[in-house]
This record gives structure tokens, sequence and C-alpha cells, in this order.
């Protein structure tokens, strides 16, 4: 390796490292689940997205299985190319109706559907407001477009801040087009946006809005349609995103909106014209998790059931976690270097929960993300609220003190 480069990956980690930002990934060695084995360990895991418990599911297991024999492996191309297969449609006609709208173009990740969608739908002439906490796939998204959002210059409102949108949009209106840009669900803090007053808002002053539903799929709306059905808002969200590596269980994501959207980005989305299709293994699991998700009710009302649970006791506890609305429940710690040790602690309790902290999210605001699902069981949370409180006696900044 170049030295100059070899030097300066070595400075860059080691001051990561100093600042108690340096991560090491543990290695899953079982199926996602509730418990699982990660790194020769049986640990009650908090920090999985498997929200219905589907990557693991009888129904999605067995469609994969028989996929492989009728598909094979790989869709052998990029899809405009060649590489669409009618399983590969089949997925986006049932996504589109259970999204209610139009049509559903899907990506191989959340992340490339943003990347495709946002760049593709914007020009110099046009401007994007943002929330301050959005994903960083929107972020970057957004960076990828030729269009004005910069904080600096005043179009990004403080979070969930409609006075400051409002504001906003009255001050962009010689703009071509104007976009405003939401999580559903805020994947740090787990509070919910408000998405009727940003429709209303948009609709007043002849905007539009795009809605990353990453974490509201599955969790938010009838059957898990997301926060547009959450709201009722049907046909006044002109775009939506949607995951499928999280509550369905396997990986991708789709932009949902009118028909000709995705005639635009099937001729603009970068990601999808350059991007080798899913293999149709990935497509098959898809719509078998789908059909979990609209005919049984259980896995959700499971996953709603030890969601409260997990909150109420946390709160009882007196843990502070962040206000959050949804199944992610930040504990709050603050410092960063107690955060990390935190985790290491709850580790050595049988408890993975991750600590997360800058740039995820803003320095001194480190917090240990959890995520009750439905696959776990009464016992799993039981046994991980006691690692807490374990912790939490021997660890004071655990008390979420501000």
């Amino acid at each position: 390796m170049n030295p100059s480069l070899q030097n300066w990956l070595t400075t860059s980690i080691e001051a990561l490292k100093e600042q108690n930002l340096y991560k090491v990934p543990k290695i899953l060695e079982s199926p996602a689940g509730g418990r699982v084995r990660m790194n020769g360990k049986e640990v009650v895991n908090l920090s999985s997205n498997n929200y219905l418990g589907l990557a693991n599911h009888p129904k999605v297991r067995q469609a994969a299985l028989d996929s492989i024999e009728k598909w094979g492996v790989g869709a052998g191309a990029v899809r405009w190319i060649g590489g669409t297969m009618s399983i590969h449609q089949e997925l986006e006609e049932r996504l589109a109706k259970f999204k209610n709208v139009e049509s559903v173009l899907v990506f191989t990740s959340g992340f490339t559907a943003n990347a495709g969608c946002i760049p593709a739908v914007l020009t110099d002439k046009d401007v994007v407001i943002s929330d301050e906490l959005n994903h960083a796939s929107i972020i970057d998204g957004v960076r990828l477009s030729t269009a004005k959002y910069k904080k600096s210059e005043g179009y990004v409102y403080p979070h969930k801040d409609m006075e400051a949108l409002e504001k906003i949009l009255q001050n962009t209106q010689s703009f071509e087009k104007r976009m405003i840009i939401t999580d559903g669900v805020f994947s740090m803090d787990g509070d919910i946006a408000p998405l009727p007053t940003i429709v209303e808002l948009a609709e007043k002053y002849n905007a539009f809005v795009m809605i990353d539903d990453a974490h509201a799929s599955g969790v938010l709306g009838k059957n898990g349609a997301g926060t547009t059905s959450h709201f009722n808002l049907y046909g006044r969200v002109d775009i939506q995103l949607g995951t499928l590596s999280k509550a369905l269980g396997v990986v991708g994501g789709y932009i949902a909106g009118s028909a000709a959207l995705k005639d635009w980005l099937v001729n603009r989305g970068r990601p999808y014209l350059f991007s080798t299709a899913h293999p149709p293994m990935v497509a098959a699991t898809l719509i078998a998790a789908l059909d979990v998700m609209e005919n049984d009710p259980e896995p959700m009302r499971k996953l709603w059931d030890n969601t409260r649970w997990w909150k109420e006791h946390l709160q009882e506890a007196g843990f502070d976690t962040m206000g959050s609305e949804t199944p992610i429940t930040p504990i709050y710690i603050g410092d960063e270097a107690a955060s990390q040790a935190t985790e290491r602690a709850l580790w050595d309790e049988g408890v993975y929960a991750l600590s997360i902290s800058y740039p995820t999210v803003a320095r001194g605001k480190a917090r240990i993300r959890t995520m009750p699902s439905a696959a776990h069981s009464l016992e799993d949370l039981e046994f991980a609220l006691n690692a807490f409180k374990k912790v939490r006696d021997r660890m004071p900044a655990l008390a979420g003190a501000r």
C-alpha cells in the first residue's frame, strides 16, 4: 500500500479510538432471532431490525428454497438490460397494492433507493427542505443531487419544528420545485414525523413530500403499510421510500408513487440502471413475507406488546427513553466513552445492545439503542431488563441524567 495512504489510515483510526468512536462489528453465528449466538456467546439481541421475526420465518425460508429450484441463484444482468424477471415484476405489483399506490420500483437496498430517487427528480432549479435528524441515506441522496439543500443556507428545519418548516416554505417560493423530505420514524430517536402537518403545509405552499418509511414499514399502519397508512394520508404523499431489509426480513428498498415516477426512475435512477438485479430468491422470499404480514396479525401484535412492555418497564426503572414512540427505544447516556463502556458491560451480562454515537448522532448525545421485536419472548426481555439494572447499579452514567 502507498505509504501516505497507510499513514493516513493508521492515524485516522487511532483518532477514532481516542474519541471513543471506533467500532468493531460482532459476528452473528446463528439465524437472526431474539436470542442469537455472536462471537461464540449466546446473547439476547436488542440490536436487530428484524421487527416481525420474518428473517427466519418457516414460510419465508421455504419460499427461498422453492425459488432456487425454479429460478436459480442469480438474475444475470442489470434489470433494464435483461435482469428483470417475472418474479421481480410480481413483487413490485404486490408492493404497489400493499402501499395503495400506482407503481413501485424496487432497488437493491433502501440506501440506493434514496440515492436513485432524490437526484433523479431534482435539478439545480430546485430545493430540498429537510428535517435535521433525517437518515444518512437521505442526506447522501440529497448531496448527489444538484438542488439547494444546505443547513447554512436555511433549508434544514429543526427536528419536527413545523413553524420553522413553514417559514422555509415561505422563503423558497422562487424555486421551480420544492421537496420536503422526512423520515417517517426517526431511526435513532424512535419518534414519528408529524406527517399530517407536513402534508398540509406542502399543499398550502405548492411543495411535494417524500417520506422515508424504512422504520415504519411493518410497524405502523394497516398490516404495517407505514406512516401514510397510519395517518390515512393515501394519495397525499408524493414519494414513499420503503425498506425490504427490516420488518420484511430480507433485503432491498423501493420507491412507491405514481406510474410516471416509476417510468422516470427506470430511465434515470442510476442505482437501478447500473446494479445487477436482486437474486430471484430475494423477490420470492419477499412475496412470502408480504403474505405473512397481510394475513397473519400475530407478529405485529407481538411486536407492539413487547414494545409496550419494554418501554414501560425501562421507564419504571428510571431509564430515559428519549420520547420514543415506536419499537426503536434509545436509552440516553450522553458521553461517548460511558456509552461504549455500557455496551461492553451489557455484553458481559449476556445482552447485545449497541452504543450509538457521533457521527450517527450529535456529539454528546450517545445512547444505547434497543429494538424489541416479535422474535423476543417475555423471558428474553426480562433477562435484558435485569441486565440493564445490574449495569446501571455499578455505572451511574446509565441512569440517563441530562
